[in-house]
């Protein structure tokens, strides 16, 4: 679920020459400087309760990035040329990891150990969460929103609770913080993904919370749904310097626009798009990859992957819903790849050979964006006419399906904090 969620000082780093005979890489490592130590905070982690799933909206996914600095391996993408791994990988996921960021979709805190996270994404599912396990090490963070005084003195209660919401996530946020060396996800309120400026300054209270807590921008990204009125926000958040991670892209259009508007991420869902396939019909788009025999997804990952390359946009792609190995083998080479943490442990599980790990292939390159075509068409600059005319039914279905979701989460956040306001023994 991604956070990178992420390092933006790693994630920028070119390739330098190597002084051994192996291919260039680049590294794509969410950690921050290893003066960030998580040994300190891996033991309180432990204390947060058993068996709670951060999830990320109202599907499984990205509520915690993660990545072991022991048992998982420092990850890698080549940008080079070569197309196997150069390393003595002793496992499959060793493999995969020196092709791209491999990080679980969700966690369960029993999963701490084999998975320490390193940057995380909070919202209001995880909200919902902690308020369902009073013992956890984030009670208190939510606690404390609900007794801020400046809060309770607003008559008005929509905005009395949209205040605790604020603060509740950005405490939270704040404690992750503290515990992960990469970044800091939130999510703004999917209420406001056809108000642009409505984006903006939701953004902005963000961000003025965060600095009360002594969280600083770079730390922060801000999870936002890829309507053109968020896209738009995007570009403009962005110009601000303000990282945006743009979400519910399932269209070209949609990830070309936001790579124009330069998002720090565009997280594409390879599964929701496969599964609207398999019971609908009549997308262009989709069937044009089917014609191909392409999967409709992970032909959507190669395309955006393809455009940021090959026009030098900044953006980082993160491919989610990943469903199994084999889509993850697909997507090789691509910033990131949200995983399932059964997906994961069978990598982890299965030992390659020296020679069966040159069998792992790189899918997604620099190389190969150079020498993709793409028709006029797709090489419009993207308004909001544009955008509309060109998403077929899938992204139309399944972005309002994903809005939706999140609204209704808000939604439970705020009917929730009404019944527990105010907090015990405050």
């Amino acid at each position: 679920m991604l956070s990178s969620l992420f390092n933006p000082h790693i994630l920028n780093t070119r390739s330098k020459r190597s002084k051994t005979t192996h291919s260039k890489r680049m590294s794509l490592s969410l950690q921050t400087p290893s003066s960030v130590a998580l040994s300190s905070k891996t033991s309180s982690l432990h204390k947060v309760g058993r068996g709670l799933r951060l999830i990320d909206g109202p599907s499984p996914s990205n509520a915690l990035f993660f990545k072991h600095q022991r048992s998982f391996p420092r990850i890698h993408a080549s940008s080079g040329s070569s197309s196997s791994v150069d390393t003595g990988a002793a496992t499959e996921l060793d493999a995969v990891s020196s092709f791209s960021e491999i990080v679980p979709d969700t966690v369960i805190f029993d999963d701490f150990e084999k998975f320490p996270p390193t940057a995380a994404t909070v919202s209001s599912s995880l909200l919902l969460g902690i308020c369902s396990l009073p013992d956890t090490i984030f009670r208190s963070a939510v606690d404390t929103a609900l007794a801020d005084s400046g809060c309770t003195a607003l008559e008005n209660q929509e905005l009395r609770l949209s205040c605790f919401a604020n603060k509740a996530l950005v405490n939270v946020g704040g404690d992750l913080a503290k515990l992960v060396p990469g970044r800091v996800s939130t999510e703004v309120d999917a209420r406001l993904a056809y108000d642009t400026h409505g984006i903006i300054r939701k953004v902005h209270d963000l961000l003025k919370l965060y600095n009360e807590v002594d969280v600083p921008p770079e730390r922060l990204l801000f999870k936002i749904p890829a309507t053109w009125q968020g896209i738009e926000a995007s570009r403009l958040l962005e110009s601000e310097g303000i990282q945006t991670h743009l979400t519910f892209v399932y269209s070209f259009a949609q990830a070309a626009a936001a790579a124009q508007a330069g998002a720090s991420v565009i997280q594409i869902f390879v599964g929701r798009l496969r599964d609207w396939t398999r019971n609908h019909s009549g997308d262009p788009e989709v069937e044009a990859a089917l014609k191909r025999g392409e999967d409709p997804g992970l032909a959507l990952v190669t395309k955006a992957y393809n455009y940021i390359h090959k026009y030098g946009h900044k953006s980082k792609l993160m491919a989610a819903a990943v469903r199994n190995k084999q889509d993850l083998f697909s997507l090789l080479g691509v910033d990131y790849i949200i995983a399932p943490l059964k997906v994961l442990q069978s990598l982890k599980d299965s030992v390659t050979t020296p020679d069966e790990k040159y069998s792992f292939v790189r899918r997604l390159s620099p190389q190969a964006a150079a020498n993709y075509n793409f028709g006029e068409e797709e090489l419009t600059k993207w308004d909001q006419l544009s955008l509309a005319s060109s998403m077929g039914p899938a992204s139309v279905e399944l972005l309002a399906a994903g809005l939706d979701g999140y609204v209704n989460q808000a939604k439970r956040v705020e009917e929730l904090f009404a019944k527990i306001w105010p907090p015990p023994n405050v």
